[in-house]
């Protein structure tokens, strides 16, 4: 009987090192492969191209692989623990960086069988961040796009989006990461807000701005980014013009619209009831998602019902009993809504949520209460936590501050230190051949 020689492996982009790494653990005996979920994958990096049953279907069919087998976490030690193999092999890559605590727990669990952990030498030449670049530099197509949603919030603890109101900001959300500790963070999908829409155009947020003009942004985006949209769809209209909403969207690749309860003259929200907003009746907006639901093609586009209960001080019964309702109705998540400083009443409003017997993701806007972290909004429950204005709001008083140095010097000097300079820009964006 040959001995058991366990690999962990994404194998997202299957190249010439993985096959290296698998030939040589074939010479040990039979080699079982731990491919690594979405989930897995997700904690500690960007979520994969490909799907596990997509990964998985490569995998088993590459010679030398005896057999493949889920592995739920980066944590070797339970899928070790069960299998108790002889050997595992891997890349001598992960001695530094994120991995390191995970290569040093393997090495203390085969001990106690007395198993060995064989490192194979890094393939040169090969580099999976530079194929990921070479990926995303090809783009996505919108059924791709359209799915990825969905997936994130079922790999991820919290899932963290911002807006985007042009291609320039598509591209900061795009390429943006933050290396804290080896925990690298990105963000991971846009909001296209109509808030933000409306300003960079010079308009008010009263929905003035029709869905052909509001989808030429969304154009914008798919033209630089890879990652999902999540459209903010004001009140939807009229039910009749929802559907066709909807079905543009989908069209697109957009992978959720947000429509919040209200009629009549859309106002902002933060305004609450400084200016006259009505709600819509409970009955009505669940008429509104049903339609919404009969009108998209895939079983991935998402409907998401923003609930205004709070900003309308009509109650935390009257948030909960909608939100009951319009899960009912067929909605995809919830989006509870507050102009608070304080986080307490969404943060109420989150633990009543967590024993609904039927639940669909929950989305955060932390627009005014701001000082909460995303570990704890994921602690009671949340799923995604929106960024719905941020840049714009901080472009704006930059421009602004730039724009006043130039009249008070009568020249640009004074604001150099503030701007990017004339190599920066004419390079920010390459040429694509």
């Amino acid at each position: 009987m040959k001995d058991k020689v366990y690999v962990g492996m994404s194998a997202d982009l299957v190249h010439p090192g993985h096959l290296n790494i698998i030939k040589e653990a074939s010479k040990y005996g039979d080699v079982i492969i731990g491919l690594l979920t979405d989930k897995a994958i997700a904690s500690y990096k960007r979520l994969p191209h490909l799907e596990y049953a997509q990964r998985k279907e490569i995998i088993e069919n590459i010679k030398g692989v005896s057999q493949v087998v889920p592995q739920e976490t980066l944590d070797y030690r339970p899928n070790l623990e069960k299998i108790r193999p002889r050997y595992v092999v891997h890349g001598d890559d992960w001695r530094e960086g994120v991995q390191r605590e995970t290569r040093q727990n393997v090495i203390d669990c085969l001990k106690s069988w007395g198993g060995e952990l064989i490192e194979v030498p890094y393939t040169a030449g090969i580099s999976s961040t530079k194929l990921n670049k070479a990926i995303n530099e090809i783009g996505t197509t919108p059924d791709i796009r359209l799915k990825r949603l969905r997936r994130l919030i079922a790999s991820k603890k919290i899932v963290r989006i911002i807006e985007a109101h042009n291609g320039l900001t598509g591209l900061i959300v795009e390429n943006i990461r933050v290396d804290v500790d080896g925990d690298v963070r990105e963000f991971d999908g846009m909001w296209a807000s109509s808030l933000t829409d409306s300003t960079a155009k010079g308009k008010p947020d009263i929905e003035v701005l029709d869905i052909t003009t509001r989808v030429s942004n969304i154009n914008d985006l798919n033209e630089v980014t890879t990652k999902p949209i999540i459209f903010d769809g004001d009140t939807g209209g009229k039910t009749e013009h929802f559907t066709f909403t909807v079905r543009t969207l989908e069209r697109l690749g957009v992978s959720a619209v947000i429509i919040e309860d209200k009629v009549g003259l859309k106002q902002n929200s933060l305004f609450g009831t400084d200016v006259e907003q009505t709600q819509e009746s409970i009955e009505g907006f669940c008429e509104k998602i049903k339609a919404g639901k009969r009108a998209q093609v895939t079983d991935d586009f998402m409907i998401i019902a923003r609930i205004e209960s709070l900003i309308l001080q009509a109650g935390m019964e009257d948030a909960l009993t909608r939100a009951k309702a319009y899960i009912e109705a067929g909605a995809d998540g919830i989006m509870i809504h507050s102009k608070e400083k304080t986080p307490d009443e969404i943060l109420e409003f989150c633990r009543h949520f967590q024993v609904f017997p039927r639940r669909v993701p929950l989305v955060v806007v932390p627009s005014t209460f701001d000082n909460i972290y995303e570990e704890e909004l994921a602690e009671v429950g949340v799923n995604v936590v929106i960024y719905a204005n941020q840049l714009l709001r901080s472009a704006y008083p930059a421009m602004l501050d730039t724009a006043k140095r130039i009249l008070t010097h009568k020249r640009a000097f004074e604001c150099r230190e503030n701007l990017m300079s004339i190599k920066e820009i004419l390079t920010l964006i390459p040429t694509r051949q």
